[in-house]
């Protein structure tokens, strides 16, 4: 079982990376903590929690800022994000971004997948490279399916894909097993990856085998590949069960970073917590005065007006020694993993007043957003990466047809988006729902939409763009006006149609599937 919680080690206050990236990971933290395994039971008892222990931040703050947002977005079926913000500027200013998302081939493509296939097709649509990729080595390795099996499901899951919109001459499908540079990058980032780490973030033990190891550094790849060419905004849509893997990779990017980029107050180092002290202590004292702020001044202020804990005495003990040094907000370049090279010609790129030290230097005028294009100008001109930290958008496990989770292996809590219609329809017919035990109290009190399966189903598939009808639907529930029998018939025949009508769409593309460059044959032994 996964063990992984949040930890802020690393991170600022406001989100930026401290002067030594460490894993997004942690420990298990007791019986309620929230758990996350990517390979495991995909439910969330409270989606709340994940703001919370995960810092997985709300989806409705930025919505806003999102340009003609996908309906998954407008309904709250995508709640969540990290760091999606710079992804969303992108789109609304035309810059380069990017979105990708994997695919473990273990059974048929349903209609909780097509969650993910719309998300990938809506930022290909929004003018985003989009990714799409076959997770065959994890799905070999984790669990165990055959390469005849991987081949015939992949077929499936691409199909789908195409069937649903997205556009192969505009993006890029591969399967990891086939796409050398992938597994280059892999290897590379395995470098800054340890055993101790892995066990921590996913539980892995003397039981695991190397292969699933590898397969979780090649998942690391397959986040940052669309980066290869050039570093960009990437969005990685995703249920919740799989933000470990986007933690991680977060911070592997950091850790090939030639340079760090952090705000900074004095010449000594300090970490988030201290950091968020000097803030404070330098925008009291500079408030009312013209005169430069000393780092003795400060170390009074924050003993006389700041509450005692650590970190206050960590960063007032290094004020002191530092005396009559002027206190000073500026940008630090970290040396992370520069060459001497690239070291030297960061300190020249960097105009204005700076000071350079061993390790770091300082600069007195630029932005923090000016300083982290400059640093990675600098790296990639190095022959470095030059990663963007990737971002994540997060959806809401569809609710199985017979309630509890969706699941594969069990055929009627989901519809197979090869189901035959007639199946469809009377898997919706046949589902659990939100309804009174009679239809006198569902008159009375309402139905509970928000605890329906079927409900789920319009807002989720049904409805499609129409935000009106998905309103409908709910309110008429929720007012008692609706009654089970009739919003199942309703819902069954709309599955009907919409299984129909994507599997005629599914025939229509398979010559754009045998024209796409992936093979879909593997020669690897067949065990």
């Amino acid at each position: 079982m996964t063990r992984d919680t949040t930890s802020d080690r690393g991170r600022d206050p406001d989100g930026e990376d401290a002067a030594e990236p460490l894993p997004d990971g942690g420990t298990a933290a007791g019986d309620d903590e929230t758990t996350l395994d990517p390979w495991g039971s995909a439910t969330v008892a409270d989606y709340r929690k994940l703001f919370e222990d995960f810092g997985i931040e709300a989806f409705d703050e930025i919505l806003a800022e999102v340009p003609d947002p996908h309906y998954l977005m407008r309904r709250g079926v995508i709640f969540g994000h990290r760091d999606y913000r710079k992804v969303a500027e992108a789109m609304a200013t035309g810059e380069p971004f990017a979105a990708l998302s994997g695919f473990m081939p273990t059974g048929d493509p349903h209609i909780g997948h097509k969650l993910v296939f719309d998300e990938i097709i809506w930022h290909q649509q929004q003018g985003g490279d989009a990714y799409a990729l076959i997770a065959d080595l994890e799905a070999n390795s984790a669990r165990g399916m055959t390469w005849d099996e991987i081949d015939e499901h992949a077929r499936d899951y691409l199909l789908s894909l195409l069937a649903l919109g997205f556009d192969p001459e505009e993006g890029e499908l591969y399967r990891q097993s086939d796409n050398r540079e992938l597994q280059d990058l892999g290897f590379e980032l395995g470098e800054s990856a340890n055993f101790s780490e892995l066990e921590n973030i996913y539980g892995f033990d003397g039981e695991t085998s190397v292969s699933h190891m590898q397969s979780v550094v090649t998942q690391m790849a397959d986040i940052l590949y669309p980066q290869l060419d050039e570093p960009k905004p990437t969005v990685i849509p995703v249920g919740p069960d799989q933000d470990p893997h986007v933690r991680l990779a977060r911070d592997l990017a950091a850790r090939t970073q030639f340079f760090g980029v952090t705000k900074a107050y004095a010449s000594f180092e300090a970490d988030a917590d201290e950091r968020e002290h000097l803030a404070a202590a330098y925008g009291a004292l500079s408030e009312d005065t013209d005169e430069p702020v000393r780092c003795e001044d400060a170390a009074d202020w924050l003993e006389a007006e700041m509450a005692p804990d650590d970190a206050r005495e960590r960063v007032a003990a290094k004020l002191r020694e530092a005396g009559k040094e002027p206190l000073r907000p500026r940008v630090r370049f970290l040396d992370r993993n520069a060459t001497d090279e690239a070291f030297e010609a960061l300190i020249d790129a960097v105009d204005g007043e700076k000071r350079v030290f061993d390790e770091h230097v300082d600069s007195f005028e630029l932005s923090r957003e000016a300083a982290e294009e400059l640093s990675r100008e600098v790296e990639l001109d190095h022959g470095g990466y030059g990663f963007v930290a990737p971002s994540s958008i997060y959806h809401r496990f569809m609710t199985g047809l017979t309630g509890g989770k969706m699941s594969s292996s069990v055929p009627a809590s989901h519809i197979s988006l090869l189901d035959d219609p007639e199946d469809g329809y009377e898997k919706v017919k046949a589902a659990t729902t939100g309804g009174r035990e009679t239809a006198e109290k569902q008159r009375e009190l309402g139905g509970q939409a928000d605890e329906c399966p079927v409900y789920e189903l319009y807002a989720y598939l049904l409805a499609g763009d129409d935000d009106e009808f998905a309103k409908r639907v709910y309110d008429e529930c929720v007012d008692g006006e609706r009654l089970c029998g009739d919003c199942k018939e309703q819902a069954a025949e709309l599955m009907r149609e919409f299984l129909a009508d994507h599997q005629e769409k599914r025939a229509e593309v398979q010559e754009l599937l045998e024209a796409a460059d992936i093979d879909l044959d593997s020669d690897r032994a067949r065990t």
